[in-house]
């Protein structure tokens, strides 16, 4: 099995963070993550609420003491009249009535008379709403005593009932209102509205609210936890003299009552509900205060979370251990902690896609390590190890024939032999050398060619040449353990590298000879089937099973009865003889049963030039 090269597992690492960041950051735009976000805000907001300062603004109350007394339902225009006779005597900077006057009273005099008290109101601003699509304005006789009108929107925008913000602006295809609030705001400064794409400026204030597509340039309202004065109607008209409380000031008239209205919100605080008319007021004052929140760019929190993204794969790229995971720790716990200190600032960043990009890529990236690089490195260093015992197993190959050349020589210094005597051992002696160089040079060629840096020799030769020289060098081995090698049907010739070739069925042989037991048969065969060359080894050994069969042309690697047999031998000979044959555009094929032997077939296409590896400069 071929091992990932190092920049393979690297760019495999480099693809797991990116899907894993990929996710993160698309989870980020679903409705669980807003709601998520929602609720980091509301947690933010009250850890770090709007500091007290005094307030622009007042609640003219319609409270259930005032519903009661003054009619009810049936007593609205009353109400509306009474409230602005009253409060035109304490001189107010501006007056908001969040009430939308669209349809006709059923007693026309009672909108003579809330016309009349309408007039003396110099900077009234009257409330119109948006219901699908089409506006719902006050009737032209109240119409035409306000100096301005603006929307009522205040609650729709909220999936869980929190109005966390407002639309400063909404808008039909032909027509465009302002908020009540900001209106209000306007009049009270006496200035007109500048509007750009990303803000408005009224006078010297500029507002951060950006135009955007469905919402029109929402503002976060910063609701102070002590609710905006309020004075009741009931009240201001048994005691006029609570006028002067409205002295300069910006009136909001609405209704506060539980049984009047439905029009009750939640706020960040989430310690009940509030009057639709003071958030109008939060909203004023928010604007007063000149101190806003301001939401985070895309693109700035997509920069955070790739940042994330990257350090979690940095870490555990270059770190390991309890360094490693002690940064991780550092990071997924700074990713959280990070909109809790941008609000400190102003700045709502969402809680949701940096958590889980940082989360999850710390996680990915520590466990693609753990499963993935600590084990190649594992495997690399049993590999070294295998590596280290081919080296000593091939030395102590080595050591035969230089034992025959050194006691050979040593003879023939020492001692005064006869001129045939010599002639023997030169020969013994130039036998071993070339022996110990073909051997040395083959273990340099299969290194070599393992690294795929060797050019194949292209010779033609008899497949029966070749089992005939492989079979003579086994033949002592098997003869100590009384094997016989028999031949079958020896057909057909090959095209390539000798010498890579003996050494591939010379390799089969040996294993086939050292696993077996004494007093049994090795057979060798060569047939032609159809377009295949199939060249066997059959034995009679200890067998494997399906297992080990999966796992046998990997290099350094011996199944248990192999180790349990007592041969020595380092698990890369069968690696090396795959490693030939594929060179040689053929392939291999194994059946084998425990206890029962096992066949080693080589294959290549018959009757066709068997394809050369190109040369690789060394």
């Amino acid at each position: 099995m071929k091992k990932p090269s190092p920049s393979k597992r690297n760019l495999w690492y480099v693809v797991v963070l990116a899907a894993t960041l990929s996710l993160a950051i698309g989870l980020g735009w679903t409705s669980l993550a807003a709601q998520i976000d929602n609720d980091a805000y509301d947690v933010m907001f009250r850890l770090h609420p709007p500091a007290s300062a005094k307030t622009h603004c007042i609640i003219l109350a319609i409270d259930d003491a005032t519903f009661n007394s003054m009619g009810g339902v049936a007593g609205y225009r009353g109400m509306w009249t009474k409230a602005f006779e009253l409060v035109k005597r304490a001189n107010p900077k501006a007056v908001a009535l969040d009430v939308v006057l669209s349809d006709p009273w059923k007693d026309p005099a009672e909108d003579r008379r809330l016309d009349r008290a309408m007039q003396a109101i110099p900077n009234l601003v009257l409330a119109t709403h948006l219901d699908n699509g089409r506006w719902e304005d006050p009737l032209p006789i109240f119409r035409q005593h306000a100096a301005a009108i603006g929307h009522d929107g205040a609650d729709e925008l909220s999936a869980d009932g929190v109005t966390r913000e407002i639309p400063l602006e909404e808008r039909t295809a032909t027509e465009r209102h302002w908020s009540l609030a900001l209106e209000a705001f306007r009049i009270a400064r006496g200035a007109r509205i500048l509007e750009s794409p990303d803000d408005l400026q009224i006078g010297d204030e500029v507002i951060p609210a950006a135009r955007s597509g469905a919402v029109g340039r929402p503002l976060r309202v910063l609701y102070t936890r002590e609710p905006i004065p309020s004075v009741s109607l009931k009240d201001l008209d048994d005691h006029p003299q609570l006028a002067d409380r409205f002295n300069e000031q910006v009136v909001f008239i609405g209704v506060t009552s539980i049984s009047a209205t439905y029009d009750r919100v939640a706020t960040p605080y989430g310690q009940g509900r509030i009057p639709g008319v003071e958030v109008h007021a939060q909203l004023f004052e928010t604007l007063e205060r000149g101190q806003f929140l301001t939401d985070a760019s895309n693109t700035s929190v997509l920069g955070f979370c790739l940042a994330a993204g990257v350090l979690a794969g940095l870490i555990f790229a270059f770190l390991s251990g309890w360094t490693a995971y002690a940064a991780a720790g550092i990071l997924v716990i700074a990713a959280p902690v990070t909109p809790f200190l941008f609000f400190r600032h102003g700045i709502v960043f969402p809680f949701f896609a940096p958590f889980t990009s940082a989360w999850l890529t710390a996680i990915a990236a520590a466990s693609y390590q753990h499963f993935v690089v600590r084990r190649a490195l594992r495997v690399a260093e049993t590999e070294r190890q295998h590596y280290q015992q081919a080296i000593h197993f091939v030395t102590h190959e080595m050591r035969t024939p230089l034992t025959a050349i050194q006691g050979s020589s040593e003879l023939m210094g020492r001692y005064n032999l006869s001129e045939e005597k010599r002639k023997q051992i030169a020969e013994m002696i130039n036998q071993e050398s070339k022996r110990l160089a073909r051997m040395i040079q083959t273990f340099l060629d299969v290194e070599r060619l393992s690294d795929g840096q060797i050019e194949l020799r292209g010779e033609a030769f008899e497949v029966r040449e070749l089992v005939d020289a492989c079979i003579a060098r086994a033949r002592p081995l098997a003869e100590r353990k009384n094997i016989r090698i028999i031949t079958e049907a020896l057909n057909g010739n090959l095209e390539g590298d000798r010498e890579l070739m003996e050494y591939a069925i010379y390799n089969l042989l040996t294993n086939a000879v050292k696993y077996s037991p004494p007093d049994t048969q090795i057979t060798v065969t060569c047939r032609l089937a159809g377009s295949q060359l199939r060249l066997s080894v059959q034995d009679q050994g200890i067998g494997m099973d399906a297992k080990e069969l999966r796992q046998i042309f990997q290099k350094f690697y011996r199944t248990k009865r192999a180790e349990a047999s007592g041969e020595a031998g380092t698990g890369i000979g069968l690696s090396i003889v795959e490693q030939i044959v594929q060179h040689h555009g053929g392939k291999m094929e194994v059946t084998s049963q425990p206890g029962q032997g096992s066949c080693f077939t080589v294959v290549f296409a018959a009757r066709s030039r068997t394809p050369r590896s190109p040369a690789v400069s060394v």
